[in-house]
């Protein structure tokens, strides 16, 4: 997608590029992940269930779109997420390399990712806590329909501001070292292409 969006390194429009490029990716890998995520949390909150049985009960109880609640909200919790960690862990790149006036290696992109993916988490901690509740809401009740801003209102209105960033740490360390492995791999990677082929990625 950023190869597709190809513009100047210096433009303006950069970080634009990278927040749509963030954005599309995030929307279609929710296509895969939260069918994923709607089992992974139910077999969590039912451990005696195993998790094809948990599979099976979805289709039948609520059919397909029982594997896709909470899409929306997923995605609506993965875009702002995307459009701070990704601009973020640019810019970082960017200021670090031109501190050191040399461009960054792996390592230190992986530091950039981790900074930007636990920031990125912490302030969408309240989207995350809304798609948490609406993935495991009854079948049928007001909750389970997807409606975000009633999710979020329903925690405050019962648990204040610190059920809306309930999680926040833990969250924060998970995205955090997910995002220097991740994005520091990638980082490594692209180096080597780019040092394979005379085309950028």
């Amino acid at each position: 997608m950023k190869w597709f969006l190809h513009t100047d390194p210096s433009s303006c429009w950069m970080p634009a590029k990278h927040m749509l490029a963030a954005s599309a990716g995030e929307v279609v890998a929710c296509l895969i992940r939260v069918p994923s995520e709607v089992v992974k949390q139910r077999a969590q909150v039912s451990a005696s269930s195993r998790t094809f049985q948990i599979f099976s009960n979805i289709l039948y109880q609520e059919g397909v779109q029982g594997l896709y609640r909470g899409y929306k909200s997923t995605v609506l919790r993965e875009i702002p997420f995307s459009l701070v960690q990704f601009p973020l862990w640019e810019a970082l790149k960017a200021l670090w390399s031109w501190r050191q006036e040399r461009v960054l290696g792996s390592w230190q992109s992986a530091v950039c990712g981790a900074v930007a993916g636990g920031f990125a988490a912490a302030v969408t901690t309240p989207l995350d806590v809304a798609k948490t509740r609406i993935m495991l809401a009854k079948a049928g009740s007001s909750t389970a329909s997807g409606n975000v801003l009633a999710a979020l209102h329903g925690v405050w209105r019962t648990r204040g501001l610190s059920g809306l960033f309930a999680g926040v740490f833990p969250r924060m360390a998970a995205i955090s070292l997910g995002g220097f492995i991740f994005l520091g791999a990638y980082d490594q990677a692209r180096s080597l292409l780019l040092e394979l082929g005379p085309e950028s990625p």
